[in-house]
């Protein structure tokens, strides 16, 4: 019996408008726990629905020997579904239940799979969800829907777990959950991921980037030292190739020059006429030949020099660099920001998410809101931003704000992210709306995508450029989970810029290290109480 395993040959895959994204792939992987990194937009999430056939390559082939199970980014919630459809078994609940009640007929009874319930608890337990199967999704939230589908995924004991960014909206402790399950996990996982302390877990990291795949053994940190060496290597080699180009330059120059000097002097000598023209002759011929003689030598070392630096820059990744510099925002001090005054709300009556809470914000503070899934952080964001209204209470914004919510509604999808920026800062200017895009490494061309075809991260990003990049940004920014899509590298450009904004930050995280980097003065935990 073979082993299950993955293999991708010369696969190439475009978008729709032509725009390459994945380019001659090759990538072979067993039963392991890979993990896939690379910047936003270079083909992650593309690669996995490649995988799981829902899009179909240009060119190449996908081997899979061995079933597969997906964890998409977000869970779908369709009207009545609840837990049991996530993991296939609303039919054999029912059934179940039926027999229970006396109701089953022989046949079904005999069909019934009696450890059913029993085993669904335990892994809806294993992600620390202790809720009944017949729960309904729209009752969940983002993150307890995260953890129930791979709760789901996992029961049906596939041979590959394909993991879309699944720690993304889980609480400290779904994260927690989800790195036990993956280090006991003995099949194979390919998971997309940017959180550092999951990809530690894996086995191997593969990173992807427009020049292909390269594997890593090991996890996170294995990963990034064998990177800095590599690139410190390619580097050095690209300088070396860089200095041989320019001293074969030099010499050919060099050499023509000597030979001008050379042909000059013989031409000084004939034109005295103290010499035979059969002599003038040999001179004249010996001249040229030695003349074509360092040419085709110069061309020669030129062309060996130019083919090793081409080389050596093939094996660099050219990334236009990711710049987040903000111009003041004018907040003053004393300035009330934000104040909630004895704040209720919910979704359900009698069932409020948000009870009685008050917040004041006053200038530039920076200010954490935590909690484990199904506080209210969302509810809250929703409620500050106007679209929910409260049960009670009160909520007064005092200044301008930019709400990046986790679905980045304040981008018209249809749109390109031109548009979209002009669209959300009247009076700048195209070269104005350009020069700010670019910043975000969205230039030239790039700047015209349509945002409903960017990737998540992407999207993100496009967001930041068009309320950041305004030449006033807001006095408040309110960010949910900003971490859950941007790259590694992005997210650190954007710690570096929002360390150095000078207006109020209000910020949904997990990430203990992203909200040290910008500066957290005070954490609000929904239902505790507050503490610096």
């Amino acid at each position: 019996m073979s082993m299950p395993a993955i293999t991708i040959s010369n696969l190439n895959w475009s978008t729709p408008d032509g725009r390459p994204v994945l380019s001659d792939l090759d990538l072979h992987i067993q039963s392991e726990r890979a993990g896939i990194v690379g910047r936003n937009g270079v083909g992650k999430s593309t690669l996995l629905r490649l995988l799981t056939g829902e899009l179909a390559p240009a060119s190449g082939s996908i081997a899979i020997d061995g079933s597969i199970a997906m964890l998409r980014q977000t869970v779908q919630v369709a009207p009545q579904q609840t837990i049991a459809d996530l993991f296939g078994a609303r039919g054999a609940l029912a059934l179940l239940h039926k027999a229970e009640a006396g109701e089953a007929s022989a046949q079904e009874i005999g069909d019934a799979d009696w450890t059913l319930e029993a085993r669904i608890d335990e892994a809806l337990a294993g992600v620390g969800l202790p809720l009944p199967a017949d729960t309904p999704l729209a009752q969940l939230s983002g993150g307890q829907r995260t953890r129930a589908a791979l709760a789901g995924a996992m029961f049906a004991a596939p041979d590959f777990l394909l993991l879309d960014e699944p720690t993304n909206n889980l609480d400290r402790e779904g994260r927690e959950a989800v790195r036990d399950l993956l280090a006991r996990w003995r099949g194979g996982a390919i998971v997309v991921s940017h959180d550092r302390e999951l990809l530690e877990e894996m086995d191997a990291i593969v990173e992807l980037t427009s020049l292909g795949a390269a594997r890593y053994g090991g996890g996170w940190g294995a990963y990034r030292a064998r990177k800095q060496i590599e690139q410190a290597a390619v580097e050095a080699e690209l300088a070396g190739a860089e200095k041989r180009a320019d001293a074969a330059q030099r010499q050919a120059q060099v050499a023509t020059e000597k030979q001008d000097r050379r042909d000059s002097r013989g031409r000084a000598k004939a034109a005295r006429g103290d010499m035979p023209k059969i002599v003038i002759g040999g001179l004249k011929r010996r001249a040229e030949e030695t003349r074509a003689a360092g040419s085709r030598l110069a061309e020669r070392q030129r062309d060996d020099a130019e083919e090793r630096l081409a080389a050596a820059r093939a094996k660099i990744e050219v990334i236009a660099p990711l710049s987040v510099g903000l111009p003041s925002a004018g907040l003053p001090t004393s300035r009330t920001v934000l104040a909630l005054d004895h704040l209720t709300a919910g979704y359900a009556e009698g069932r409020p998410v948000i009870e009685n809470l008050s917040l004041t914000i006053t200038g530039p503070e920076r200010v954490a809101i935590m909690g484990p899934n199904g506080s209210g952080k969302s509810t809250l964001l929703a409620l500050i931003a106007g679209t929910l209204a409260p049960w009670a209470g009160d909520v007064r914004v005092g200044v301008a704000f930019a709400l990046f919510d986790q679905r980045l509604g304040l981008l018209d999808p249809a749109r390109s992210i031109a548009d979209n920026f002009l669209a959300l800062n009247p009076g700048t200017t195209n070269n104005q709306c350009r020069a700010a895009l670019a910043r975000f490494r969205f230039r030239a061309d790039a700047a015209d995508q349509i945002v409903g075809t960017l990737s998540g991260g992407q999207i993100l990003r496009a967001g930041l450029a068009c309320v950041l990049g305004a030449p006033e940004p807001p006095q408040l920014l309110i960010l949910d989970e900003p971490g859950n899509h941007l790259d590694i590298d992005s997210l650190t450009a954007v710690e570096t810029g929002l360390a150095a904004y000078d207006g109020a930050l209000l910020v949904v995280s997990h990430d203990a290290a992203f909200l040290q980097a910008i500066g957290i003065t005070r954490t609000i935990e929904l239902g505790m109480a507050e503490r610096p």
